[in-house]
């Protein structure tokens, strides 16, 4: 099932810059080039804290990565740096974002970013990953239980998920009609067979929760 969903971008850009790529099939956001100005404005790092996030993540130098809903590179980017002897996969369903996500990697001669092409319901991942992110992409998911049980076949044993979306109490976001609860999520994927491995709470805006397939 897909992990190459994009978020969607409900408020104006003047009022917030939402992280990752927006999409949905409601909604089109052509011209990377232009979106690149919100998705990668420097004062988005303030709350996103993208650093604190890697870090928290504790990667090995050779993982291998999946993006999804990686736009114009915010995360995929910075995950290469990290991950030397790895790779990371870029998924998005978008062409423009994926188009702007490879030439941005060859411009920044980041040859472990891969740009993939996703489909709604398929990532289409070349290799299972020892990590995927999913950044505000969880709440536009359809059939998010069959998605899930899917997922597990692309990671690698001790593999993890990390879901990371706006708390529903946040100022800022998506409007509130469209957030879910992290109880929620936390339900839906034991129930889709996984298991909380762990829960950061420094955002300030998200929570951030990562999981694994149960045994």
């Amino acid at each position: 099932m897909s992990r190459a969903l994009l978020f969607a971008l409900f408020l104006s850009v003047s009022a917030y810059a939402a992280a990752q790529s927006p999409h949905t099939h409601e909604h089109s956001f052509s011209g990377a080039e232009q979106w690149a100005h919100v998705f990668d404005d420097p004062k988005r790092d303030a709350w996103q804290k993208p650093h604190e996030v890697i870090q928290a993540l504790a990667i090995e130098p050779d993982a291998v990565i999946a993006d999804i809903g990686s736009g114009t590179g915010y995360f995929a980017m910075r995950f290469a740096n990290m991950v030397p002897e790895g790779r990371v996969y870029g998924v998005d369903i978008e062409p423009d974002m994926v188009k702007y996500l490879a030439e941005r990697a060859k411009r920044e001669k980041r040859d472990n970013v891969v740009a993939v092409a996703g489909a709604p319901d398929d990532p289409r991942l070349p290799e299972m990953a020892d990590l995927i992110l999913m950044v505000d992409v969880f709440h536009h998911i359809k059939d998010r239980a069959r998605y899930f049980r899917n997922l597990r076949a692309s990671l690698k044993p001790g593999g993890r998920i990390a879901i990371i979306d706006f708390r529903v109490d946040s100022p800022d976001g998506p409007p509130k009609a469209a957030r879910i609860a992290p109880q929620r999520v936390i339900a839906e994927l034991k129930g889709a067979g996984y298991r909380l491995a762990k829960e950061h709470d420094f955002l300030p805006n998200q929570y951030f929760l990562v999981f694994q397939p149960q045994a």
